[in-house]
C-alpha cells in the first residue's frame, strides 16, 4: 500500500532538517530536528514500519513526541513498572474489539430489562 511507512518527500524533509534519536520494540523510528522551527520547540516525528497505526507507540515514547518529557527513552531512564501493561494496537473495528455486555455487536440482541421499565408510547396519559 502507498500508506505504509513514510512517504519520500516526509522522508527527505526529516532526513534533511532532523536527527535519528532512536528505534522501539515494534521498529517504529524517532527522530527531532537539529533547529527549534516551531515556536522555539523543535519538533518530533515518528516513521513507522509499515501501516501508521499511532496507538503502535509506546508510553514512553509517546511521552517524548508530545513534550511530556525533554529526554527520549534512548537517554533518560524510564524502565517499565511493574503494574504498566504493554502497549496494545487499537482493535476498534476488528474481531478483537472491546465488546461490552448489551452490545448489538456481540450478539445481535439486547438484554432483557428489569420489571421497573416501561416504554414509553405516543398517546399515553404518562
Amino acid at each position: 500500500m502507498w500508506w505504509d511507512g513514510a512517504t519520500l518527500g516526509a522522508l527527505f524533509d526529516i532526513g534533511r532538517r532532523s536527527r535519528f534519536i532512536g528505534e522501539d520494540e515494534v521498529g517504529n523510528k524517532y527522530y527531532e530536528e537539529r533547529k527549534p522551527s516551531l515556536e522555539g520547540r523543535k519538533r518530533r516525528w515518528v516513521i513507522y514500519p509499515g501501516y501508521p497505526e499511532a496507538s503502535s507507540v509506546p508510553p514512553m515514547w509517546r511521552g517524548w513526541l508530545h513534550h511530556t518529557f525533554d529526554s527520549p527513552p534512548t537517554e533518560a531512564d524510564m524502565t517499565r513498572r511493574s503494574w504498566e501493561k504493554p502497549s496494545q494496537p487499537n482493535l476498534t473495528g476488528t474481531r478483537l474489539a472491546y465488546r461490552p455486555k448489551g452490545s448489538l455487536a456481540r450478539d445481535g440482541s439486547r438484554p432483557k430489562v428489569s420489571g421497573d421499565y416501561e416504554a414509553w408510547r405516543p398517546g399515553s396519559e404518562s
